[in-house]
């Protein structure tokens, strides 16, 4: 028995033809499977022939009309169309408009139970229209998948859809939807689609319009035209679910249980299935169907520009660190943007939530940082990566994707840019197209605009972790094991100098703040930053923070000239965010000089790499010195080296744990890994597997522990 999967949309131009012509080539040609493709959409005869470059001969109307007269000697290769180099069989409804009122339910029923017995997969594009036929269609089905796309028009057109799906007693279950052009600017966002239409979204295709359409001309299906595009693999996912996943297809004895009740039904029948998902059924007129679907774009420009008007937000000053004021500012300002919103649209957005969801996101485009609002919110966000307004980029948990939201221009980008920095005194122009700032919750912000960036205003931010995490919590997510943390501990108690290692995004300020953690409550601690980040839970701290010049150019504190005065300090441990310039040489001078127990963070890709990079920003300091003499001057002040790494998985590990036992020769400094991290494989969806090891190596100054009475087992050190 073949499974037979409808795609249908009430709504016009969602690509209902696309999605159906790609997912059957991707089954047949890719995956080698029996597949008929059957063009039901009436209403649009000679489209999908034309996806596949082909003219077909025969009909499904020839095919029943055989069936009738000659049962035994009908074959399937006599009435489809073998498109072979897509590896699919073509059968149209008709072959032209005027046979169109001759397709009816018991052909399309004669003609699917005899395609039943010779394909693996029957896929049917079945129009738009609710019609005699299609219910035909949906009799024999074992999935539905509704084609939406990110509108607000779309997405009614799809809730009035499923009523009516309802109303003829289809289950819920065998409904799917595939929300095409996923990405399209200003767009509703897909977990909108998704809160409003309570089936799973099974498949997100992006907008690839240009790609799509140098396909299309060339009569060639995307999946095989251009098969590294972001829609072919979204579809190629699809095709894998099809494969893979059982549960997505219904059997036609559970359909007819469900509209029977002769067991339990498996959706909710007609009249109680709005009020259970609390949405409105207010059907479009095929008249709005027209309307175009970047609408909400332009609502959102018109009610900010009575905003404007109203408000003067062009001289309203919006200080973003006064929480009582921006409070007050943004409860007037939604007051003014719901007016407007009912003034532009009338009924026309009858659902609360999508009000409540536009008047969000329109005060936070005029008052705080737009679509990066609930960005920032999101505690599981850890960087956000602007590349223009087309291009939001996140990591979440370590792993790097392209986000739905969307600035509405370049100019909102550098708004958002410019009212971070402003509070902050700070300010970005071409003459000074770049700028280094720190949001009020301490996330570091990087901005920079033409004619530097060529691509638009560029923004990152790193945010500032909420969490305080401990040794625990490192040793919970297997970032290190319990023999490494004892080694630690024992280091900074002994007040051993390290300097924390690793590439950006790695987790190095991270394991610099857990390692803060083991220094006793009584020493006086200060710490030097350019950008505020460590967290310390100790009281006797000192946090020192590194200054830019201000517009004329004047002003500016470097971290050296903070280093220096931290010695006047009377300080116990000097802990720097992270060196990457002169000061470096003033670092290491101290250690040399009875400041023990400091620490710092370096860029760097593995702990060889240490080395060079130290001469190299020894040198950038403005002394002459020989390599040998600076060589001399790190393996004398550095003890220990903790290297950390991001993994393909996206998690953070300690890599290695190294102790600089002095030179080896005139310019090379003896370097013996303690522990280390050995990676043994990729496991399950692309886990790293592998584990913490030590060495063999017994560190040279374990007598020195034991004499000042730090409890350490040597047996950590065993293989």
């Amino acid at each position: 028995m073949a499974k037979t999967i409808a795609i249908f949309s009430t709504k016009g131009g969602v690509g209902k033809t696309l999605i159906a012509s790609n997912l059957a080539v991707s089954l047949g040609y890719y995956s080698r499977k029996r597949v008929v493709v059957i063009d039901l959409d009436l209403q649009a005869i000679g489209d999908m022939p034309k996806f596949f470059n082909i003219l077909p001969k025969k009909s499904l109307l020839d095919l029943v009309e055989s069936l009738k007269t000659n049962p035994e000697g009908t074959t399937v290769k006599e009435f489809s169309t073998q498109v072979e180099k897509f590896g699919i069989h073509f059968l149209p409804a008709v072959l032209s408009p005027r046979q169109a009122g001759h397709i009816d339910n018991e052909k399309i029923k004669e003609a699917l139970l005899f395609l039943d017995k010779h394909y693996d997969y029957i896929i049917i594009d079945a129009g738009r229209a609710f019609t005699e036929s299609l219910l035909g269609v949906f009799n024999h089905t074992n999935l539905i998948l509704l084609v939406v796309t990110p509108d607000i028009l779309s997405v009614y057109q799809t809730k009035w859809s499923l009523d009516v799906l309802q109303s003829l007693h289809l289950p819920l279950n065998m409904i799917k939807v595939v929300l095409n052009r996923a990405q399209s600017l200003g767009g509703v966002l897909w977990q909108e689609v998704r809160a409003a239409v309570p089936c799973e979204i099974i498949s997100r295709i992006p907008s690839e319009g240009k790609i799509i359409g140098m396909a299309l001309n060339r009569g060639v299906p995307i999946v095989i035209d251009s098969p590294s595009s972001k829609a072919s693999v979204a579809i190629r996912r699809l095709e894998k679910d099809m494969l893979e996943r059982e549960d997505i297809f219904l059997q036609h004895q559970e359909i007819a249980a469900s509209a029977t009740g002769t067991e339990e039904a498996l959706f909710v029948r007609e009249g109680q299935f709005w009020e259970k998902f609390k949405l409105t059924q207010e059907p479009f007129a095929p008249e709005e169907a027209e309307k175009e679907s970047d609408e909400i774009i332009e609502l959102k420009k018109s009610v900010h520009q009575k905003l404007i008007e109203k408000l003067d937000l062009k001289h309203l000053e919006i200080d973003m660190t006064n929480t009582a004021k921006a409070a007050q500012v943004r409860e007037k300002t939604e007051r003014i943007i719901t007016a407007a919103l009912a003034e532009e649209t009338g009924s026309f957005i009858s659902s609360f939530e999508i009000r409540k969801k536009l008047v969000k996101e329109i005060v936070d485009e005029a008052l705080g940082l737009g679509p990066l609002e609930d960005l920032i919110n999101d505690p599981e966000i850890s960087d956000i990566m602007v590349n223009n307004k087309n291009q939001i980029y996140i990591e979440r948990r370590g792993k790097i994707s392209l986000s739905p939201k969307r600035f509405l221009s370049n100019e909102q980008v550098r708004q958002i840019i410019e009212r971070i920095i402003a509070p902050l005194g700070r300010h970005i122009d071409e003459s000074i197209p770049m700028v280094d700032a720190r949001l009020r919750d301490g996330s570091r912000v990087n901005a920079i605009i033409q004619p530097l960036s060529l691509t638009g205003p560029t923004l990152t931010i790193r945010k500032f972790g909420r969490e305080r995490l401990t040794i625990d919590d490192l040793l919970r997510i297997n970032t290190l094991s319990e023999p490494m943390r004892d080694f630690l501990r024992a280091c900074i108690m002994v007040r051993k100098n390290m300097i924390v290692s690793g590439g950006t995004g790695s987790g190095k300020t991270t394991i610099l703040n857990v390692l803060s953690s083991f220094i006793p409550e009584n020493e006086r601690i200060i710490t030097i930053e350019d950008a505020a980040e460590l967290k310390l839970k100790q009281e006797h701290w000192v946090r020192l923070e590194a200054r830019p010049p201000n517009i004329e150019g004047k002003g500016a504190v470097s971290a050296r000239d903070l280093f220096r005065n931290s010695l006047r300090m009377r300080p116990d441990r000097i802990l720097i965010g992270e060196c990457r310039g002169a000061e470096t040489l003033d670092m290491l001078q101290a250690m040399n000089t009875g400041h023990d127990g400091s620490m710092t963070t370096i860029h760097a890709n593995s702990t060889q790499d240490i080395l060079s990079r130290l001469d190299s920003m020894i040198l950038m300091s403005g002394v002459e010195l020989p390599i040998r003499a600076i060589r001399e001057m790190i393996a004398s002040a550095i003890d220990i080296i903790v290297h950390t790494a991001r993994l393909s998985d996206g998690s953070r590990k300690i890599m290695q744990i190294t102790e600089l036992t002095g030179m080896k020769d005139e310019v090379h400094i003896n370097l013996q890994d303690v522990f280390s991290f050995k990676q043994t494989g990729i496991g399950a969806e692309g886990k790293v597997l592998g584990n913490f090891q030590a060495t063999g190596y017994i560190p040279s100054f374990i007598g020195e522990l034991k004499v000042k009475g730090i409890p350490l087992p040597e047996n950590i050190f065993q293989p």
